[in-house]
């Protein structure tokens, strides 16, 4: 069963529909009606709303017994101002889909349609559509729900379109697929002074100076192996917008990167103590926390291969490519629950980068994504 030219006209206008209106992560109430109005439609067996936050689950049950076929995609939008001459551009000042999750959204609508024409013969897919993946917490919130127990599945599969790879062709690798990441912020606090006594009080400038660089140089950089580690500064704050006081507080946030969860666990100790020491040293109490935590994504041999077979059977060209990447993805901690594999789709290799300001998802990947997610359906459940 395939998408028909009317099925493609109605799911390219929904995509642009989405692109219109991006929410960003933990606020995608709007995006979630709009999912679950167009989920309604397909008459699934069951509807989950509300999952993980502003989640929304679709269930398509066989009628025989047989394995949970997970297929997910994300509903959240950046806060990225959009620069583009795109009838449909973001009407949302700040807030751009910069990163292609409406047209991973328009895929699994695509399978939506097909999957309520045509159950599996067996088993049942679930069509998860997960918040708040841009900040981390998406993916941990919907297994923490315990509505998820109910929907756990036996393979789950994802994909993200890739700027800079061949139009509709497709990277898939076993192993370490993203990066491990988390944001470390640093607070500094010390004691304000006059600023023509500026030795009467304690001041942070000259540990942030301190620390910037040496943060930095924690990342070793390299290939990207079990070695790899990057830590990227990408915010600081010292003091109030005065001419007067000497400063008491200052802020750095980085961003820790590696390859494996394992190795960011390190990287984390090797940061706390070198930022405690510096502290330490000048008199300033120091608090540090951390946020936007996304653990590492690994694909699972046995479900990469149910996806290579569905490539294959399709006639789409895949490869290794550029894996693993830098970027991280909260899919992995799906792989923890079940065997898991996400491939990438190529969105060309001159189009704007993702998160860039004037990138938009190719609807032409909208029937390839649906064709491969479909086959691997049909492979498994028949």
């Amino acid at each position: 069963m395939v998408l028909t030219n009317q099925d493609m006209v109605e799911l390219v206008a929904f995509r642009h529909k989405l692109h219109r209106m991006p929410e960003l992560s933990r606020e995608e109430a709007q995006t979630a009606q709009e999912i679950r109005a167009v989920l309604v439609a397909t008459n699934p067996d069951r509807l989950i709303t509300g999952l993980g936050g502003h989640g929304i689950a679709a269930v398509y049950e066989g009628a025989q017994p047989g394995p949970t076929v997970m297929i997910r995609a994300e509903l959240d939008g950046l806060p990225i101002e959009e620069i583009s001459e795109i009838p449909y551009r973001s009407t949302v000042p700040g807030k751009g889909h910069l990163c292609g999750h409406d047209g991973h959204m328009t895929i699994l609508t695509g399978l939506a349609r097909l999957l309520g024409r045509r159950r599996p013969q067996s088993g049942r897919v679930v069509l998860l559509f997960q918040p708040a993946e841009e900040d981390g917490s998406g993916a941990a919130a919907v297994v923490a729900d315990p509505r998820f127990r109910e929907l756990t599945p036996d393979f789950a599969f994802a994909l993200h379109n890739l700027p800079g790879l061949a139009l509709g062709k497709v990277a898939l690798t076993e192993g370490p697929v993203n990066c491990a990441s988390r944001g470390m912020r640093i607070v500094l606090n010390g004691k304000t002074a006059h600023a023509s006594m500026p030795e009467t009080g304690i001041s942070p400038v000259s540990v942030v100076a301190e620390l910037m660089p040496a943060l930095t140089a924690l990342g070793r950089g390299g290939p990207l192996d079990e070695d790899f580690a990057m830590v990227t500064i990408t915010h600081a704050k010292i003091g109030e917008p005065a001419f007067g006081v000497a400063p008491a507080r200052a802020e750095i946030w980085a961003t820790l990167r590696t390859l494996t969860d394992e190795s960011m666990e390190e990287l984390c100790v090797s940061a706390e103590h070198l930022v405690l020491s510096a502290a330490t040293q000048k008199g300033l109490s120091v608090e540090i926390s951390h946020d936007d935590i996304f653990q590492h994504c690994e694909n699972a041999p046995e479900a990469v291969a149910h996806l290579r077979r569905a490539l294959d059977e399709e006639g789409i060209v895949h490869d290794r490519g550029d894996l693993p990447m830098r970027a991280s993805e909260d899919f992995g901690r799906f792989g923890q629950r079940a065997p898991a594999a996400m491939f990438f789709l190529g969105a060309g290799e001159n189009h704007p980068s993702l998160h860039n300001p004037d990138y938009d998802f190719p609807d032409d990947l909208i029937g390839i994504g649906t064709r491969v997610f479909m086959r691997a359906i049909k492979n498994l459940l028949g």
